[in-house]
């Protein structure tokens, strides 16, 4: 049986990833598909719309026969390290293919940019950019040392998964499905539409019923977490903090500004705006501020920069029979419930988590939390 890995967010899982899970099906039939998926926050910086466990339950509706946790030292942090973290995760699950959304569709134009990124002169070209003052998504672009360039956001994540795939020198294919919508569109204008314009709506409360599936459509009208309920956790944090530098992403320098805006400021929307240069970025800001708020020190990045364990949220038959066959042979421990689990990463996961339901309303968040600590993974149809 091929074993076809998916690395996602779902904030929310919309209809373009049912068309993603769709292609795989057709092109890899009788395959088993793995998803690799971020939790309480994502790569942007922002909260998950949804719970882990609510999350994992869709997964499984649609199709998916093994859900992984990816740990928020590689979840929240930029494209490489996002990557990093969860080709780890399906290197060690002994995954075929890999298949993510692209905007080029052209796997060999990745690649080959990919094997560019490991020369000398391009990485002298990417110091030199920085050190102009260009943000890190530009100078990766501008040191390419021909005229290809990848600047949408479904090719660049691909592009850090070849990089890595290549990196850990693992057997893992990389395929890509053709993205069908605008990537930077804002409005739902079809029912296949930007996961950007589906929190927007959310958000608005605009109607987004032609864009999710109607599970997802029912679970997100009742129960969804927003960026903007965090915000006086994190205005405490920065003003009671002596030193903001320490905290991952918080370079040296900025925070000074960052304490002096967030007086001025009135929510997390406004926080962000006020702080947004050509250099910093609207993406890395957020992602500054979740580093703060959940207490993500640079001390703690330094020392979580590997996979320690396969935390399994969530499983079909065929996917607990996989898992069974190949646990031996894992090098990295799999946790099916956190009893059992002792890892550094771990625990501080489970911090992160208490920090993700701190917005819940009170018994919603008791109920996760018991989840948290004493459920074993879904099982897919109970």
């Amino acid at each position: 049986m091929k074993t076809i890995g998916i690395i996602a967010e779902y904030n929310p899982l919309h209809n373009g990833h049912l068309y993603q899970l769709e292609q795989v099906r057709s092109l890899q039939k009788d395959a088993l598909i793995i998803v690799v998926i971020s939790t309480s926050f994502t790569e942007r910086g922002i909260p998950s719309y949804l719970d882990k466990y609510t999350k994992t339950k869709l997964c499984l509706e649609y199709g998916i026969d093994l859900v992984v946790e990816l740990p928020f030292p590689f979840a929240t942090q930029s494209a490489d390290i996002f990557a990093k973290g969860a080709i780890q995760i399906l290197k060690n699950l002994n995954v075929d293919f890999l298949y993510f959304g692209s905007e080029c569709n052209d796997i060999q134009k990745l690649t080959e940019l990919a094997q560019e990124t490991f020369s000398e002169e391009y990485q002298v070209k990417v110091h030199h950019y920085l050190k102009e003052g260009k943000n890190y998504p530009t100078a990766l672009n501008m040191a390419f040392l021909n005229s290809e360039t990848v600047t949408t956001p479904n090719d660049l994540l691909g592009l850090s998964y070849i990089k890595e795939i290549l990196k850990q020198d693992c057997s893992i294919i990389p395929k890509t499905i053709q993205r069908t919508n605008a990537f930077h569109e804002e409005e739902i204008m079809s029912p296949i539409s930007s996961a950007t314009s589906i929190r927007k709506a959310i958000i608005s409360n605009k109607d987004f019923s032609m864009a999710v599936p109607k599970s997802a459509y029912e679970l997100l009208k009742k129960k969804s977490n927003f960026e903007e309920s965090y915000f006086p956790f994190l205005k405490y944090k920065i003003l009671s903090s002596s030193d903001l530098s320490i905290y991952q992403t918080v370079d040296e320098g900025i925070e000074h500004r960052i304490k002096k805006v967030i007086k001025e400021s009135s929510s997390m929307e406004d926080f962000i705006q006020k702080m947004k240069t050509k250099r910093y970025t609207y993406n890395r800001l957020k992602r500054m501020c979740v580093h703060i708020l959940c207490n993500f020190t640079k001390e703690k990045a330094s020392k979580f920069t590997e996979i320690e364990y396969i935390r399994v949220l969530g499983f079909s038959e065929n996917g607990q029979k996989y898992l069974n066959q190949i646990k031996k042979e894992l090098l990295v421990p799999v946790v099916t419930t956190l009893s059992k689990g002792h890892f550094d990463m771990l625990e501080y996961e489970k911090q992160v988590t208490d920090i993700y339901l701190s917005t819940f309303p009170h018994e919603e968040a008791q109920k996760l939390e018991q989840l948290e600590y004493s459920m074993f993974p879904l099982q897919q149809g109970k």
